[in-house]
């Protein structure tokens, strides 16, 4: 085996692992991205739900009964600048 294999099989080595990393991390990139618009849509959907639930409320005639759930941070935020302005 002369030195000219030798170099040859490490620049080989060397373009398989560089390929393998940007790959990975493609892939995590992607992987983010997809995992932080699932979470947006769970965000959205529990919204609409929230929404839904005061509308009912307010069909029944019980705007004043309290939420069996603690407030979501958006909504209590909400609730701050409310109370922070009167």
């Amino acid at each position: 085996m002369d030195g000219h294999d030798s170099e040859d099989a490490k620049q080989s080595t060397a373009d398989m692992t560089i390929f393998v990393q940007n790959l990975l991390q493609q892939m995590q990139s992607r992987s983010s991205f997809f995992n932080l618009n699932i979470l947006d849509e769970m965000g959205s959907r529990i919204n609409e739900l929230e929404q839904s639930i005061n509308d009912l409320k307010a069909e029944m005639g019980v705007e004043g009964s309290p939420s069996p759930l603690p407030p979501s941070k958006s909504s209590a935020d909400e609730v701050k600048k409310e109370e922070g302005s009167a």
